[in-house]
C-alpha cells in the first residue's frame, strides 16, 4: 500500500469508528483496552490523529521532548464523536498538503512523513476493531489493510525497546519465527501471500528479507490476515482455534510475553 492508500484508509476506518461509538454508550468497557471505556478509547484515538497531524505539520526533525498538543478536546464525553470526526478531517488536510516521502524523525525504520501515515492508520484500525469487540460485535478487516499491518509492526517493532521495553529481551542463539497468512488475496490464487519471517539473534531480531528467508522455521503461526494482526496486538490468544501452531511452542512463548506493543 502506498501514502495516498494509507492516507484514504485512515479516513475511512475513522469514519466506521464514529459511526459506531455515535449514539452508543460511552461508558461501555473496552475489554482489550483494560481499564478503558469506549469514551477513553475515543479521547486516545482523536489524540493520536492530532498529535501525529502537528508533528507532520511541523516535520519535526528530532524526538519531541513532549506532546504539548492543543487538543480542543470536548467538556462533554458524548461530544467525542464528532471531535474525533474533526480530529480526523485535520489530520486529512495534513496529508494534503504534505509531501509522504519528506524526510523527518519517526520512531520507526522509515524515517519519512509517509511513516506516520501508516502508523496512524494502525492505531485507528486496531482500535476500530476494539470498540465493535465492546460494542459485541465481529470485526471484519479487509485483507490488504491486515496484511499491511502485520508487515507495519512487525517491521517497526526492533525500534519500540522506549515504550515496550520489553522487546528488548527479544533475543535467542539465530532461532526463528514465521507468521502466515492461509487466507487468499483479491484474485482468490496462491496460498494467500503474506508471510513473514522473524530473526532472533543474541543481539537483538528483525525481520528477514522475502528474497533471503528459508522454507523452514522453528516455529510458525498460521491464520488469516485479520486474526495474525490481531493476535500481535494482543487482542486474540494464539491458543485459540484461529491458528494453527507448528514447531517450538517455549519459542513461541517466548516471543508473545515480550512483543507487547
Amino acid at each position: 500500500m502506498n501514502p495516498d492508500a494509507h492516507a484514504s484508509a485512515v479516513a475511512t476506518e475513522t469514519a466506521a469508528f464514529v459511526a459506531l461509538v455515535k449514539g452508543a454508550d460511552l461508558s461501555t468497557p473496552v475489554p482489550s483496552c483494560p481499564d478503558w471505556t469506549l469514551a477513553d478509547l475515543t479521547r486516545h484515538v482523536g489524540s493520536v490523529h492530532r498529535w501525529f497531524a502537528a508533528l507532520l505539520r511541523q516535520r519535526v526533525q528530532q524526538a519531541p521532548a513532549g506532546r504539548d498538543v492543543d487538543l480542543r478536546l470536548p467538556e462533554r464525553s458524548e461530544d467525542y464523536p464528532d471531535w474525533l470526526a474533526g480530529s480526523a478531517a485535520e489530520a486529512a488536510e495534513v496529508f494534503a498538503a504534505m509531501d509522504p516521502d519528506a524526510p523527518m524523525w519517526a520512531w520507526g525504520v522509515d524515517q519519512h512523513a509517509r511513516f506516520w501515515i501508516r502508523r496512524m492508520l494502525c492505531e485507528t484500525l486496531v482500535h476500530r476493531a476494539d470498540a465493535e469487540h465492546a460494542l459485541g460485535l465481529t470485526p471484519h478487516i479487509d485483507r490488504e489493510l491486515a496484511v499491511d499491518g502485520v508487515d507495519e509492526f512487525l517491521t517497526n517493532l526492533p525500534f519500540a525497546t522506549p515504550f515496550a521495553p520489553r522487546t528488548a529481551e527479544l533475543r535467542a542463539p539465530d532461532r526463528t519465527i514465521r507468521f502466515s497468512c492461509t487466507d487468499a488475496d483479491a484474485s482468490g490464487e496462491g496460498d494467500g501471500g503474506g508471510d513473514w519471517l522473524i530473526h532472533l539473534r543474541p543481539d537483538g531480531f528483525g525481520p528477514v528479507p522475502a528474497d533471503a528467508a528459508p522454507r523452514t522455521a522453528d516455529a510458525t503461526v498460521r491464520g488469516t490476515a485479520a486474526d495474525l494482526l490481531l493476535l500481535l496486538y494482543g487482542r486474540l490468544d494464539r491458543d485459540s482455534d484461529a491458528f494453527e501452531l507448528l514447531g517450538d511452542r517455549d519459542l513461541l512463548a517466548h516471543w508473545f510475553a515480550h512483543s507487547a506493543f
